[in-house]
């Protein structure tokens, strides 16, 4: 039987939550953000708050403000986030309400949280992939309660939540490395106006009958007591078994979806009575009254949280509001990285491939940093990567650093938030750009947003590799050019390196940067194979070489006479479209200038700019196609920050506008921008 005290305890925060949303309700005006509310959910919420120690983990889902009042936050604090006002804590003003990110001594740690059902499945299970890896390698690095309890994650999530298929890819892994994970399931009957006979074959519990490994129980979450017991039960079993578990609560939903979608849209007064007849808060009334507590105690109790909540709303209606010029803020962590460093050729060294380049590198930070691992698809020790790119790597360092995953974009990508949070640096990869839209909703949606909404609690360190462009025949689904795409995306760095000095010079410079990078690596470039691309081998830098983000280079310069003539242009590029541009040049000795961007976000603009005002004249190469491009929009700044320096319009050369890279060789030829085109486009330029 539950300890009165504790069933009191969860009555009078019972209590708070009800005061809470019947003001909400009667401020509308006020409380005029979306907001969801946990009526119906709060036993179960409470009872699973109540396990969590200091040195454990929590993702909360939107509906989860009484599990947030379980862990210690107060109406007032919650309440900051529900008005978006300067002092929230989680936040700033910038996240919807029961959106919380936590990194204290005192509470479980939060990660970002968004919006998207289920997307917190994948980051949250990589916390626990991190703390199983430090169990391993390290376990002194693991943060321990105070009689030596090993730490827990728990993500909760929503019933509609679980048919999202990046929930799926987070319990595979979990089932397969047998994770110190709980996956708590409030399954209310509904998402939004969608019931759970239209949505699913099969509830949470039926679902994961699936997943060899994934024990499960299933509970009535509208009982304080039972739940409170089950959930003791489950998160001592994960906290000494290490092994994954699902609870399935069943909940009745007693307030609106959300603030927008209230509740009168959609569910009729019998479904509406239904669920009624299931709140927790007078179940739990009636079971301490059969406990002896008097009716005198319980009013008070109801008369002290009503107050309590109506003047922490007072107080939290009158807090400042955010100073707008805090609103760019915290979108990344400052760069270490700020100047070149180390020896680019230094003497006696011999010559490497890009490829080559950066296998050296992350065999160096590997060596150097023992928190850093390195996963993907096909990256361990029997192949090494499809392009060799991880070649040694894995027996090195071991499968414990070095190590394949399944085919989950998704999960590779996502689950870096949560390693970051255990103190874990990956470096991941993705096999071809054309795969990374699988992951892309992971990038978006949770990794690029995490330091900005976070307040830059939890900037997320990661490497992203992308294996990128045509060459040779690769076909439709091997050759795309994806950075537009990325660039479209505020919160990532862009890194694409044309050589192998600048390969390792920026590989490493992306790991120690502490926020997401994604390096685009051209495959055509990888092994020098392709014609005209023999400079991309280049001597191998010093072990402490380093390239700043965001400092594009100039690898061939005009003659200063055809400049002061006016008989030159500048041709800015990177990539493949470098040793395009040498190629096209060579009929033109001395009247172009090639720029080479290296980085395409953090942009170079100082230099673009200063050298496009020194030319006059400038052409934009890109392998991508080229309508709506990256470049084309590079083409916009330019003309606006240097029009009256412009002796033409600025020029874009790319690829044709096609919806894909044909396979035969001769269709991609003539699909891609190549040194005959360059040629063709810079004669006219300087004619012009």
């Amino acid at each position: 039987m539950t300890d009165t005290s504790i069933l009191l305890r969860a009555y009078r925060l019972m209590c708070q939550t009800l005061a809470m949303a019947d003001l909400y309700e009667a401020n509308r005006a006020i409380c005029k953000y979306v907001h969801s509310t946990s009526r119906g959910h709060e036993a179960i919420q409470l009872a699973a708050a109540f396990q969590l120690q200091p040195q454990d983990f929590v993702s909360p889902y939107y509906r989860d403000e009484s599990m947030l009042q379980g862990l210690g936050f107060t109406p007032y604090e919650q309440m900051l986030q529900l008005l978006a006002k300067r002092d929230d804590i989680f936040s700033g003003g910038r996240e919807y309400y029961s959106h919380p990110s936590y990194r204290g001594n005192d509470k479980p740690l939060i990660i970002h949280q968004s919006s998207a059902t289920g997307m917190q499945a994948i980051p949250t299970t990589g916390i626990a992939q991190g703390i199983r890896f430090w169990e391993k390698a390290d376990p002194a690095r693991i943060r321990k309660g105070e009689q030596g309890e090993p730490p827990i994650v728990l993500c909760s999530m929503g019933d509609a939540s679980v048919t999202e298929g990046e929930v799926s890819e987070a319990m595979q892994f979990a089932v397969l490395k047998q994770l110190p994970v709980i996956y708590l399931v409030q399954d209310n009957n509904w998402g939004i106006s969608v019931s759970a006979g239209e949505a699913r074959a099969m509830n949470a519990f039926e679902y994961v009958a699936g997943f060899k490994g994934m024990n499960r129980v299933q509970v009535d979450g509208s009982d304080f007591e039972a739940s409170y017991e089950i959930m003791r039960e489950v998160c001592d079993f994960v906290r000494k078994e290490r092994k994954p578990c699902l609870v399935h609560a069943e909940t009745p939903l007693l307030g609106h979806h959300t603030s927008g979608v209230r509740k009168d849209f959609y569910r009729s007064q019998v479904d509406w009575e239904k669920h009624a007849k299931n709140d927790p808060i007078p179940k739990l009334r009636q079971k301490l009254l059969a406990r002896g507590v008097s009716q005198a105690e319980l009013d008070g109790i109801e008369k002290e949280a009503a107050l309590l909540v109506k003047n922490d709303f007072t107080r939290a209606v009158s807090a400042p509001e955010p100073d707008p010029v805090t609103v760019t803020d915290h979108v990344f962590r400052p760069a270490p990285v700020i100047t070149e460093k180390g020896e680019r050729s230094p003497a006696g060294a011999e010559k490497v491939l890009m490829v080559d380049a950066a296998l050296y590198a992350i065999r160096e930070l590997m060596e150097d940093n023992p928190e850093m691992i390195l996963y993907g698809q096909d990256v361990g020790k029997r192949l090494g990567g499809v392009f060799r790119e991880a070649a040694t790597l894995a027996e090195q360092f071991g499968d414990h650093r070095v190590f394949n995953t399944a085919i989950q974009e998704a999960y590779i990508v996502g689950s870096t938030i949560g390693l970051n949070a255990v103190g874990i640096k990956p470096v991941v990869e993705v096999q071809f750009a054309d795969y990374i839209y699988p992951g892309f909703n992971q990038l978006v949606t949770e990794i690029s947003k995490s330091c900005y909404l976070t307040m830059g609690k939890f900037p997320v360190s990661m490497v992203l590799r992308v294996p990128i462009g045509a060459y040779g025949g690769g076909g439709p689904y091997h050759s795309g050019s994806v950075e537009t795409t990325l660039l479209s995306v505020k919160g990532i760095k862009v890194v694409y390196p044309s050589n192998a000095a600048d390969m390792k010079g920026l590989m490493k410079a992306a790991y120690q940067d502490g926020n997401p990078v994604v390096m685009l690596e051209h495959k055509g470039l990888y092994w020098s194979k392709v014609p005209g691309t023999e400079e991309a081998k280049t001597i191998e830098p010093s072990r402490d070489y380093i390239i700043p983000l965001g400092k594009a280079s100039i690898v061939l310069a005009a003659d200063a006479s055809a400049v002061k003539n006016g008989d030159s242009c500048l041709l800015i590029t990177y990539g493949m479209g470098v040793y395009w541009a040498k190629a096209g040049v060579k009929n033109f000795p001395g009247q172009v200038e090639i720029m080479d961007l290296r980085t395409l976000f953090p942009l170079d603009e100082e230099l673009i700019f200063d050298r496009v005002k020194v030319h006059g004249k400038c052409l934009i190469l890109t392998e991508e196609q080229q309508y709506n491009s990256f470049a084309e929009a590079l083409a916009g700044r330019i003309t606006k920050a240097c029009f009256s320096f412009l002796d033409a319009p600025v020029e874009v050369l790319g690829a044709l506008n096609l919806p894909a890279v044909p396979m035969n060789a001769g269709l991609e030829k003539a699909m891609l921008p190549g040194p005959e085109k360059v040629a063709e486009r810079v004669e006219e330029m300087l004619r012009s």
